[in-house]
């Protein structure tokens, strides 16, 4: 039995999603999963060419297919976010016809999310769950989900926190305490209209690094911008303070869609923060919550309202045995721990069904 992945061509836009895959590719291949590589040419409004790149794409799914023996294990990434002719037939006729075995792993459940979700991400989501052999999953609020859709538990491993691989010396700085939070990634204001309230919060300094900035924030004396910085150099920047994860409309807590999918996603960028060494600031409802209490790597609170309250009686001695919790956890992100241990109970699971 050899293990495979499936890697296709990813892009980097200085937000965490695209590390998110890369790391995982890079965690897998470390572990024994050879390359299967689907060359992802690039989009055309040309009539002719969207033919010819689909017809790529099919060339390069049968030579995936003859490649693969009997009984091998491939490695999935989900969802699939580009359309590929081809790819569920072959997918299907590798299950069929040489029994492969499937694992899963997620990345984003679009029914969950909602802003993305259409007729192509139900179907995408629906093959998934009917040939994945073991899918891994972000936390057991997400399990929970799958359960109810009619996922045997028996084919789920929690994956428990995504891990962020960095140079061995990117989280040595001591962090230190200040009243600080810090925001990185997407930064637009329409679609995370909390980041533009950020500025009622003037009893705490708000530091923000990435894509999107409006400009009008500046002139809010507690603001702060550090421009839009590479995944691979972010982590020396973070060395004060908490790293925020929250989502939606509001600082009183996390609504609208995008932060209502904090209950059962785990967000790359807890996983930014705490693999530089940054304890977090997250809401109390959050799947991940119970991750930073077990821990005790940073703050759960209901409202960014609280936070202020809680920061402005915190002291540097408090702040010390956060950020000293937060390095053990840093030292096991940056290494892939929890991807290598859900990849090795997955390929457990497929080894007792054969």
């Amino acid at each position: 039995m050899k293990i495979y992945q499936l890697v296709e061509n990813i892009t980097n836009d200085n937000t965490a999603g695209s590390k998110a895959v890369i790391d995982i590719i890079e965690v897998a291949n470390e572990l024994g999963f050879k390359k299967l590589y689907i060359k992802n040419c690039e989009r055309q409004n040309n009539f002719l060419k969207k033919i010819y790149r689909q017809i790529s794409f099919f060339l390069e799914w049968k030579k995936i297919y003859n490649q693969v023996d009997e009984g091998d294990v491939i490695l999935l990434q989900h969802p699939f976010r580009v359309k590929q002719f081809g790819r569920e037939k072959f997918l299907k006729n590798l299950k069929l016809k040489k029994n492969i075995k499937y694992i899963s792993l997620v990345h984003d459940v679009e029914e969950l999310r909602k802003s993305l979700y259409n007729e192509y991400y139900e179907k995408e989501f629906a093959i998934m769950c009917m040939l994945a052999d073991v899918i891994i999953v972000h936390n057991d609020k997400m399990k929970d989900f799958f359960v109810k859709k009619g996922i045997p538990k028996e084919k789920l491993v929690v994956l428990e926190i995504f891990d962020y691989l960095q140079k061995k010396d990117s989280n040595k700085t001591k962090k230190y305490f200040e009243k600080q939070i810090t925001v990185a990634g997407n930064l637009d204001i329409n679609k995370c209209k909390y980041i533009g309230e950020l500025c009622k919060l003037n009893k705490i300094k708000i530091q923000l690094y990435g894509p999107n900035f409006d400009n009008k924030m500046k002139k809010y004396s507690n603001i702060q911008y550090g421009g839009s910085v590479p995944s691979d150099i972010i982590p020396k920047k973070l060395i004060s303070g908490f790293g925020l994860v929250w989502d939606g409309n509001s600082l009183e807590g996390c609504r609208g869609n995008t932060g209502q999918y904090l209950k059962y996603n785990n967000p790359h960028k807890l996983s930014l923060y705490l693999s530089s060494g940054l304890p977090v600031v997250v809401w109390s409802q959050a799947a991940e919550a119970q991750f930073i209490e077990t821990n005790e790597v940073g703050l759960v609170v209901d409202s960014l309202f609280e936070l202020q309250e809680k920061l402005s009686n915190m002291t540097a001695k408090q702040y010390d045995l956060y950020a000293k919790k937060t390095k053990k956890i840093a030292n096991l992100l940056v290494n892939g721990y929890y991807t290598k241990t859900a990849l090795a109970k997955a390929l457990d699971l497929i080894k007792m069904e054969i």
